[in-house]
């Protein structure tokens, strides 16, 4: 087969629909493993960076794109008619929700409709975005299929879901095993033929539904979870019980036992969000998902559980929420990064807004605020300093970064509400310091 000739000596031509944070790393490391490698995508902003050699996804390291660059076989476009160059595509688009919950799959129909008016003999076509079971076959094999061209013989279909954990220092889009499934044999045979050339441990997988659910249960696994010990976190605080010693404590069992740990809620696109992708499919099958719904109300009330913490700390020292000057230290959704997707800070920084207090952000990854789907704060990181801590009559902690003097923060700030337990070890006073 003339695609897998190519695939094998890598003059396969590899396009990647979508240059966020699952596109752009998957770009690079199909270009590592010696592909010409074309990113689409429709923010021209994102276009012009890659052109000037610039990388606007930090922790991937600031010489990305640089060196792709400079070693060819790299090329990036808003001109989505160039779709027919590549022998594989790859779509890595948003699937977020609607208003009501309900999966959106707008950015993965629009893509489809694309590919399948530029599709070709020998094309192979991939669906990463996470989505609800049978997406690959009932959506996207159809758009394709209108073409006139037949799956598993003219074109290819799989699904491989997307693992990136941005930040993460011991693994990597090379090294995290990708799970595949296509349509149809040949399909899945002819995707795995593609990742392995670029990923070290590809795992194949009888169907693009098997796929597509088990990136849904990694995540509902982890919300679950979450929801559960944010649950406890709660529970614990009311009885004076440090949460963190509990969570240490039950870690020493060596089996039975995996570490969660609490927050202030849940950030990132894949856990605030894909849960309901199965949530919504299940309606389907008339089959309720009580766990999924209930980790789903307990995570999204976590930062009002913050904020009632907040302003009973406030009024125990004799100040109101309102006129108040809170400072949140962090607004990305993870230490050490600037993915601030679903970030908890945002809806703290609204909630306490609306309460009528004066709310500042501080964090080193994020030195201001875009427009985002649901949030348009317009702010800028102040600075923090033992001078500026004192003005404030609250710090939150939302996000832990590591760039943070928490032992400064500790003996210069009036009040401190602690939402990831950073403050447990610092030395001197704590009367300040109220965990949440």
């Amino acid at each position: 087969m003339e695609l897998s000739t190519k695939i094998r000596s890598r003059s396969a031509r590899v396009g990647i629909i979508g240059l966020g944070y699952v596109g752009l790393p998957l770009l690079a490391a199909f270009h590592r493993a010696g592909f010409h490698v074309i990113g689409f995508d429709n923010d021209p902003a994102k276009i012009e960076s890659l052109h000037r050699g610039e990388n606007y996804l930090k922790h991937l390291g600031e010489k990305l794109i640089e060196t792709m660059k400079s070693a060819g076989r790299f090329d990036a476009t808003s001109d989505f008619s160039r779709i027919s160059e590549a022998d594989a595509i790859l779509i890595c688009v948003p699937t977020p929700l609607g208003p009501h919950r309900e999966p959106d799959l707008s950015f993965v129909r629009k893509s489809a409709e694309t590919i399948s008016t530029r599709l070709r003999h020998g094309q192979l076509v991939v669906l990463e975005s996470t989505t609800y079971p049978g997406t690959t076959r009932e959506i996207v094999l159809p758009i394709l299929q209108s073409s006139g061209l037949k799956c598993g013989s003219d074109f290819f279909l799989a699904f491989s879901p997307e693992r990136e954990d941005p930040g993460r220092k011991d693994a990597s889009t090379q090294t995290i095993p990708k799970l595949v499934g296509g349509i149809d044999e040949v399909s899945g045979k002819i995707a795995v033929e593609l990742y392995s050339q670029a990923i070290e441990t590809v795992i194949p997988v009888a169907s693009a539904e098997i796929a597509e659910a088990a990136k849904l249960l990694e995540n509902i696994y982890r919300a679950v979870n979450i929801a559960l010990v944010n649950e406890m976190k709660v529970v614990l605080t009311a009885m004076g019980i440090d949460i963190w010693q509990v969570i240490a404590a039950a870690s020493t069992k060596p089996f039975g036992f995996q570490p969660f740990y609490p927050g202030p809620g849940l950030g990132g696109h894949c856990i605030p969000i894909d849960p309901f992708y199965l949530t919504w499919k299940a309606q389907e099958v008339g089959m309720p998902t009580r766990f999924i719904e209930l980790a789903g109300e307990i995570n999204h009330k976590m930062p009002e559980y913050v904020v009632q913490r907040t302003a009973l700390a406030l009024n125990d020292r004799g100040k109101a929420v309102k006129g108040a000057k809170i400072l949140i230290l962090g607004l990305a959704y993870k230490p050490n990064i600037d993915d601030v997707r679903e970030s908890p800070s945002f809806e703290l920084i609204e909630q306490l807004s609306r309460l009528g207090a004066i709310v500042l952000y501080n964090d080193p990854h994020v030195p201001a605020t875009h427009r985002m789907r649901n949030y348009d704060l317009k702010l800028a990181s102040v600075p923090i300093t033992v001078d500026s801590l004192a003005g404030y009559d609250c710090v939150i902690i939302s996000t832990h970064h590591s760039a943070y003097d928490w032992q400064m923060i500790a003996d210069n700030a009036k009040l401190i509400i602690d939402t990831r337990g950073v403050m447990r070890n610092i030395s001197g006073k704590r009367d300040n310091i109220v965990p949440a």
